[in-house]
């Protein structure tokens, strides 16, 4: 042992083994490190190219959509956040835990089951897990708790969150509203469409506060790490992180309504509403740090130089048990996409879809309901055919999936009865209804769209393998069921509408009497195309 000046002025003790004349000296951890980094991130590429569909929908997502654009900044980001703790992961030593395979394994599997059940988002949160538990194998539980915090981080390159955008929205009319009502402006309201004495507003995605949302938490996670020590803080201020844009998001939707009547809907109506917007969350942001620094736990710089160590003295690294985990672990997340393509085997033919027949007075009819058009793309076959009892008129839409892929599935969040986008026709309301459906009572999702001439009322619901549902994510887990059996991944939507009256229960009670008259034909037509 022995006292030394170092670069910054400082006393630092330096430990050293005496060499012995007939013993080699250990290999010294900056010597080892290089060849360990190499190894693990060897085996991340490695990852990456076997499961390659993943990898390209997230950055697919990143490429088209400003909310999740920040997808390109996260593995930087972690990186250097893993660089600063470079002194303090080189004073460990790797020991290789291998009961991480089996969370491994287990992650693997669900990356199965979402495969075919084309659950996309769920492949990709499995796949940067994946990533995780690798390097937690190779490297062992101490310096994975080391960077458990940066490598966590890599969760938010997941383009995540639009599950959150209806009720995002709705929550966003509801405050507004209400402060409305509270600031004395008289408001009618249908669902997120509000009229004001000034003229109309509607609470759409933009509106929804899902990208300030998304913001906030990926800047919070990122100050919670470089500035505080404590977990507590640290999920404080996250919470405070998730908290604060959906209630700032709330005062800034009623802020710009309040602009634009009070200035006669002249003022936050146009581009001005986006840039107000976007102001008002920066300045709000701002404030939360600011606040947040008042508790800060930077970490000192050391008074003196770290202890420098041999690798005797920390523990020589076993080669063996480090490529016998990597080998393995890369053995274990090999396994889901081989199976996935044992179940898959190539495209089946397109479905041939024919349009329901007649029963129980019920008539085919060449004049639509409405100009109105389900929201649902990329389907393999697809009926609309009206079809009326005396004075009652019903409107039957199947859209047909077979061979699901990205931009042609079932159930994702771009299908809908009515595009954020569409400018004639708006939803005001979902809600579910139960009724016979076969031989047993199942749920409908009941929807009251309009438009400025007409109103419509809507039921939907799923048929996968024979079974109705409404509920989208039962849907994904019986896909992936009949696909596990070698059934296919054959999936139809059913949506029944009529004009809404009224009285809302004469029309429910229409399109009841229609689906249970119609519901068997409607079974034979979905079966002969399965």
């Amino acid at each position: 042992m022995r006292i030394q000046r170092d670069t910054y002025g400082h006393d630092a003790m330096i430990l050293a083994l005496d060499r012995q004349p007939d013993t080699a000296l250990p290999v010294q951890p900056s010597k080892v490190w290089p060849y360990l980094v190499a190894l693990v991130l060897s085996a991340v590429v490695w990852l990456l190219a076997w499961y390659g569909s993943a990898v390209q929908s997230m950055v697919g997502t990143w490429l088209r959509s400003d909310t999740f654009a920040h997808g390109f900044l996260i593995a930087p980001i972690s990186a250097w956040m893993i660089w600063r703790q470079r002194h303090e992961i080189m004073a460990l030593t790797p020991r290789p835990n291998f009961w991480i395979l089996l969370p491994l394994m287990m992650v693997g599997f669900i990356w199965l089951l979402a495969h075919l059940a084309a659950v996309v988002v769920v492949q990709e949160y499995c796949l940067v897990i994946m990533i995780l538990l690798l390097a937690a194998t190779i490297l062992g539980n101490a310096i994975f708790k080391e960077l458990a915090f940066p490598m966590l981080f890599l969760l938010f390159a997941v383009p995540f969150g639009e599950v959150f955008l209806p009720g995002l929205m709705e929550y966003t009319a509801d405050f507004t509203v209400f402060a409305l009502r509270l600031s004395g402006i008289p408001v009618f309201r249908e669902g997120n469409f509000f009229t004001l004495p000034s003229g109309n507003w509607s609470v759409v995605e933009a509106c929804s506060g899902l990208r300030y949302l998304i913001a906030s938490l990926t800047l919070g996670f990122l100050y919670a790490y470089l500035t505080y020590r404590s977990l507590t803080r640290r999920l404080v201020f996250i919470a405070l992180s998730i908290v604060v844009p959906i209630v700032a998001n709330w005062l800034r939707a009623y802020m710009i309504v309040m602009i634009g009547h009070l200035s006669s809907m002249t003022l936050a109506v146009g581009v001005d509403h986006l840039i107000y917007g976007w102001l008002f969350f920066g300045l709000v942001m701002l404030l939360l740090f600011w606040i947040g620094s008042y508790w800060r736990e930077d970490y000192d710089l050391p008074e003196t130089m770290p202890v420098v160590a041999t690798g005797k003295l920390m523990g020589q690294p076993s080669w063996r048990a480090i490529l016998v985990a990597t080998v393995a672990s890369a053995g274990v997340v090999a396994a889901a996409p081989i199976v996935a393509t044992q179940l898959i085997s190539g495209y089946a033919a397109q479905p041939v879809l024919s349009i329901p027949p007649t029963l129980g007075g019920w008539q085919l009819s060449p004049d639509k309901l409405s100009d109105w058009t389900p929201h649902f793309f990329g389907t393999s076959a697809q009926i609309s055919q009206t079809y009326v009892n005396e004075s009652r008129r019903v409107e039957l839409y199947i859209g047909y999936y077979r061979n699901q892929r990205p931009h042609a599935k079932l159930i994702t969040s771009e299908n809908s009865l009515v595009h954020s986008a569409n400018k004639v026709w708006g939803n005001i309301g979902d809600s579910r209804r139960a009724v016979i459906l076969g031989s047993e009572e199942a749920n409908v999702i009941e929807s009251k769209l309009k438009s400025y001439t007409k109103r419509l009322l809507v039921w939907h619901w799923y048929c996968i393998d024979g079974q109705y549902t409404s509920n989208p994510y039962w849907a994904k887990l019986l896909q992936a069921k009949a696909q596990l059996m070698g059934k296919g991944d054959d999936g139809a939507v059913i949506i029944v509408s009529t004009e809404l009256e009224e009285k809302s229960d004469a029309s429910a009670d229409r399109l009841r009497a229609f689906v249970q008259i119609m519901l068997p034909s409607i079974a034979k037509s979905l079966q002969n195309a399965r």
